[in-house]
C-alpha cells in the first residue's frame, strides 16, 4: 500500500508544495498575519523545514518531525500560538492556492485538502494576541 505522500509525488513534490505555500505566505496579503505569527517564533526558514518534516510523516512518509521532536501532536505544537478562525481560513486558502500552483490533483489531493480543513479548524484556539492562554486553557 502506498502512502498519500507517495501518491502526491513523494518528498520532492511535498517540498515544492511547502516552499510554494510559504512563498505565498510571504507575498499574498492573506499571509500577513500568518507571517507575523511565524516571526514571533523561529522565522520562515525554520518553519519551511519543520512544515516539510511534519507533513512528510503526517502524509505517511518518513516521520522526520517525530524523529527530531519526539511527538507529532499538532494541537500541542500550536498550543502557544493565537490562532483565529480568520488565520485558519487564510492558511487554507493559501495552501489551496499552493496545491493548485503545484498542479496537484486527484482524489488523494482532495483527501489531503479535506484533512487540512479539519485540522486547521481544530487548531483555532482564540488565545489573546499576547500569547497568554485564555482562562481555563492549560499553560
Amino acid at each position: 500500500m502506498t502512502s498519500i505522500l507517495d501518491q502526491i509525488g513523494g518528498e520532492e513534490a511535498l517540498r515544492r508544495l511547502v516552499n510554494r505555500f510559504y512563498d505565498l505566505v510571504e507575498t499574498d496579503p492573506r499571509g500577513r498575519h500568518i507571517l507575523h505569527l511565524h516571526f514571533r517564533g523561529h522565522g520562515l526558514s525554520h518553519v519551511r523545514e519543520e512544515q516539510f518534516a511534519f507533513l512528510s510523516g503526517f502524509l505517511g512518509g518518513r516521520r522526520y518531525y517525530l524523529e527530531k521532536h519526539g511527538n507529532m501532536d499538532i494541537r500541542q505544537i500550536h498550543a502557544h500560538i493565537p490562532i483565529r478562525e480568520k488565520d485558519a481560513l487564510d492558511w487554507l486558502a493559501l495552501m489551496d492556492q499552493a496545491i493548485t500552483d503545484c498542479a496537484m490533483s486527484g482524489p488523494q489531493v482532495e483527501r489531503v485538502r479535506s484533512t487540512f480543513h479539519r485540522v486547521a479548524h481544530a487548531l483555532i484556539n482564540d488565545l489573546p494576541a499576547s500569547g497568554i492562554p485564555a482562562s481555563g486553557m492549560p499553560a
